[in-house]
């Protein structure tokens, strides 16, 4: 990513709530990310269409495979990188964060593009509602991006105000 100092070394684990954590994903990593993708298609397949047309109903194991391994070889080069969610014991892929060089979506001096999902059994959690929070701030502190564009927009539960005036 052109936006990234040339002697960057982007974060390997990232502790987060509760025993989760994130780390770069990798082409190992299909066992847990395939049941996880798919567990959530059509629930991604409406966030990521238009984006990238991903996940598609007919993807196999394979295609995720030569997707991850894609992935991690961006990685390596810094081109783009995925960080996937995990529990503690790396057992579940619980989530994404995709961070992506800007591109005509994104508005003039984006720093870097950026998107996350938690599978459907994590919507309105607690591991949810904290990267809500954690991941613009470790955008800023730990990537030094000052200016996110997060595409497409977050998914935000809808709460009810806390009381009436």
């Amino acid at each position: 990513m052109n936006c990234l100092p040339e002697d960057f070394t982007h974060p390997e684990l990232v502790g987060l709530s509760s025993g989760y954590h994130m780390r770069p994903i990798r082409e190992s990593d299909v066992d847990i990310d395939y049941p996880a993708v798919m567990g959530s298609r059509e629930r991604l397949w409406d966030k990521y269409r238009d984006a990238w047309g991903w996940p598609s109903a007919s993807m196999s194991y394979e295609a995720d495979r030569q997707d991850l391994a894609r992935h991690e070889a961006e990685i390596a080069r810094h081109e783009t990188f995925n960080y996937a969610i995990l529990d503690r014991g790396e057992t579940e892929l619980l989530g994404c964060v995709y961070i992506d060089p800007p591109d005509s979506r994104s508005p003039p001096g984006s720093d870097a593009m950026v998107s996350w999902w938690v599978v459907d059994g994590m919507i309105g959690s607690e591991l949810e509602r904290f990267l809500d929070g954690f991941v613009p701030s470790w955008l800023r502190d730990a990537w030094g991006f000052n200016a996110v564009h997060y595409f497409p927009e977050p998914e935000r539960p809808t709460e009810p105000p806390s009381s009436l005036s």
